[in-house]
């Protein structure tokens, strides 16, 4: 698997954006959003040149109606990177296992796979937290991850419900799942 790096622009940034970002909103501790982020802005080149300092790449500045305009164009990447923070960021404020004090394990699920499991202080939500970070689809055995069998468990960011804990998931490249035993 080549890394970003070596092989240049592909047609996975908006899925690989979104996924580094699931993986820090599921972290211990408390997630922060740098604004440009959270608006996917673009590196400022322009700016850099202007004022001749690297940090200005990240210094790129919004005109309130610009920006507003754009967040409500739905065919914006500004637009739905915005919209599927914000919505992942709602379901996170709803979890007791992703409290920044909660429980966290790392799970060994190989190289292209960084897993995690939450657990909240009261113990009675735990969040298995699997992120694809990789180009190509892989499957995770759910044997793997030891879900209790007596719960029931579905992914918090799909809806997805879990019907075979002997079975297995697929995840598409830079697909997170984040498979809880309550919602």
């Amino acid at each position: 698997m080549k890394g970003t790096a070596e092989s240049g622009a592909d047609h996975w940034q908006f899925q690989r954006f979104i996924c580094a970002h699931t993986v820090m909103l599921a972290l211990e501790g408390i997630p922060a959003f740098y604004i440009h982020s959270l608006l996917a802005t673009e590196n400022d080149l322009e700016r850099v040149e202007n004022t001749g300092r690297l940090r200005s790449i990240n210094r790129s500045q919004w005109q309130l109606d610009k920006l507003e305009h754009t967040l409500a164009d739905p065919l914006t990447h500004h637009s739905k990177v915005f919209h599927e923070l914000q919505r992942l960021i709602a379901i996170r404020r709803k979890q007791p296992a992703f409290h920044p004090n909660a429980t966290q394990f790392t799970l060994h699920l190989g190289l292209q796979l960084f897993g995690f499991w939450r657990q909240s202080m009261r113990r009675d939500q735990s969040i298995f937290c699997i992120h694809n970070i990789s180009n190509e689809i892989q499957q995770v055995a759910l044997s793997d991850i030891n879900l209790i069998g007596t719960d029931e468990w579905m992914d918090l960011i799909s809806g997805m419900t879990i019907d075979d804990q002997s079975g297995s998931i697929t995840l598409k490249p830079y697909q997170s799942v984040w498979l809880s035993n309550r919602e």
